[in-house]
């Protein structure tokens, strides 16, 4: 009886829509960045597509994350095509010189005012290891935008994967 009871009430609970399904819409985003690294051995494959390309592969040399040059205030954005409640973000570390995301603020909003570098805060990246992943939770922020800012300093931005979860449906 128990049983029947419990698949019962879940079979209700998914009815009724509350198993969400998530998913990362910046797979299908466009995304772009300040500047590109400026040396011809490695520009080609620092592009900011790499970094919503899927793959988080934390190896610069293996061509799927985004790399802006040195530059002061460096940013990456993806467009997500029209604003979504975002409920949590996943970015990928590069796996060597990873302190240099230190501080980044996550920003997300509808306004490309400064290349979207004023939309409001999500999260800031304290630190994330060399080569992992971390998720900043964004309570439904809603967006079109997501940005990455390193603000205030002159250093290099680099992306190995970014994701942008969601549970609204198109």
């Amino acid at each position: 009886m128990r049983m029947i009871f419990l698949h019962t009430v879940v079979l209700l609970w998914i009815l009724c829509g509350v198993s969400a399904q998530y998913r990362n819409v910046a797979l299908h985003g466009r995304a772009t960045q300040s500047t590109i690294i400026n040396d011809v051995r490695y520009g080609f494959q620092s592009a900011a597509i790499n970094a919503i390309d899927g793959n988080q592969d934390p190896s610069f040399a293996h061509g799927s994350c985004s790399h802006t040059d040195v530059q002061l205030s460096p940013w990456w954005r993806v467009d997500l095509l029209k604003p979504y409640k975002i409920a949590y973000i996943k970015v990928t570390n590069r796996n060597s010189y990873g302190y240099r995301i230190n501080g980044a603020e996550i920003l997300i909003g509808n306004s490309l005012s400064n290349n979207g570098n004023h939309n409001p805060r999500c999260s800031v990246i304290t630190s994330i290891p060399d080569g992992a992943t971390q998720t900043f939770y964004c309570h439904g922020m809603a967006g079109r935008y997501v940005n990455i800012i390193i603000r205030g300093k002159t250093e290099c931005l680099h992306l190995c994967e970014v994701e942008v979860w969601t549970n609204d449906s198109d």
